[in-house]
């Protein structure tokens, strides 16, 4: 009988290989190169995570640092937003963490992941689909609780996450952030009104 991984061991190397990706991104990822900058091989690597492709999702499902994973935190406290006010104020805190120092050389990694899955959308379109849909129920579930039908709850998440996005990309482009940030403003000044339900 196989012995399972050691799970601190894996958690180790999730870390190293995100670090590793943040400094030289996805573009000719082969596992040999790798195992060689951690001290380990393919092999090992494979017997953790299974496939390359694998190994991508978990290194980035599991940073701390992902806006994602502290919105998570947010709706599942009495922090939540309960008011448009509330998601704007929400929105516009996670936006803020998407120019962190800590979280933006990351950035261009998650973009060029996202590229990756409309490239070759059966290696990292999962990847893609799986960041994209978290957002927009997080976002879906606080629009219902301001009474929203699901229908509109989902078509207001999915504008909001889906336009924020490009203008995450449009600042890497840019180089800075200054039109980017005021154009997500100006985003919510037009959307906020439309999150009141009579």
């Amino acid at each position: 009988m196989a012995r399972p991984p050691d799970q601190r061991k894996r958690r180790e190397l999730t870390d190293r290989v995100r670090a590793y990706l943040v400094r030289n991104g996805l573009a000719g990822l082969s596992l040999r190169p790798l195992a060689r900058a951690l001290g380990t091989s393919d092999r090992m690597l494979l017997y953790y995570f299974g496939t390359k492709e694998g190994m991508v999702a978990e290194a980035l499902a599991l940073d701390e640092r992902r806006p994602l994973m502290q919105a998570r935190a947010v709706f599942d406290s009495a922090e939540s937003p309960r008011d448009p006010a509330g998601i704007r104020r929400f929105m516009e805190e996670t936006w803020q963490r998407f120019g962190a120092p800590d979280l933006r050389p990351a950035l261009p990694l998650y973009m060029e992941i996202m590229a990756a899955g409309l490239i070759d959308p059966d290696r990292y379109g999962p990847v893609l689909r799986d960041v994209l849909a978290e957002w927009t129920d997080l976002l879906a579930s606080a629009f219902q609780r301001l009474g929203m039908p699901e229908v509109r709850a989902r078509t207001e998440a999915a504008l909001l996450v889906d336009a924020s996005f490009g203008l995450v990309v449009a600042s890497l482009a840019e180089g800075g952030r200054k039109q980017a940030d005021a154009a997500f403003h100006a985003l919510l000044d037009r959307l906020e009104p439309g999150w009141h339900v009579t």
